[in-house]
């Protein structure tokens, strides 16, 4: 059995002026780099092989403060798990993606939900195979957690209302070639701010609406 913990990247300037990131590179703040050092302390209350990250500067210096923070080697680059494209929507505030793309509109670019899945999961799998029977932190985007995260539990519709909180961790094991969720805002976090303390929409204007 191999664990993955997938750890959402710290706050980020567009972050906080609630912005659409996407494929957009933007880095850390201060208080993003707090809250990357605030989930490595927790995770190093548990024992862990390595490290890797998405390509993207925000969840890559995440990685590297809790690879730091672990004592492992600088995180591995998996391109698999950057975060969902949101194409013409990217830079534009909440606000702005309801008045130009109100619900029923398409955006143009945006990354399907469905394709989204197909290279989290295969990534994910894929790290879990070159790490066999060890444990892994995966830093990485809300998007990529929360797709995982309603494939392998459905069944827990509680969560789909609660946001993927920056600098949140999430674990899973990996037995047999499947995934499976271990724990929604794990255990470890007993420290830190409780989930569900922001609206969904707070996250990303764009997560609450169906598409393919």
């Amino acid at each position: 059995m191999t664990l993955l913990y997938l750890v959402r990247h710290g706050e980020t300037d567009w972050n906080k002026a609630r912005k659409i990131q996407g494929s957009t590179d933007i880095p850390l703040n201060d208080n993003g780099r707090r809250q990357a050092a605030a989930a490595a302390a927790l995770l190093a209350r548990r024992r862990f092989d390595a490290v890797v990250a998405s390509p993207l500067e925000r969840a890559h210096e995440t990685g590297s403060i809790i690879a730091r923070r672990l004592g492992l080697p600088e995180p591995v680059i998996v391109p698999g798990v950057v975060e969902r494209a949101y194409g013409e929507a990217e830079g534009l505030t909440f606000e702005e993606v309801e008045a130009r793309f109100p619900d029923g509109v398409e955006v143009s670019g945006r990354e399907s939900r469905s394709g989204l899945l197909e290279r989290v999961q295969a990534s994910l799998l894929e790290i879990a195979r070159e790490h066999a029977g060890q444990a892994v932190v995966v830093a990485t985007h809300g998007a990529v957690i929360r797709a995982i995260v309603n494939h392998v539990a459905p069944e827990h519709e509680a969560r789909l209302g609660v946001p993927i909180r920056n600098g949140s961790i999430h674990s899973f094991e990996v037995s047999g070639g499947e995934l499976a969720l271990v724990a929604f805002d794990d255990p470890i976090e007993v420290e830190s701010e409780a989930a569900g303390r922001y609206a969904f929409d707070y996250q990303n204007a764009l997560e609450g609406r169906g598409d393919a």
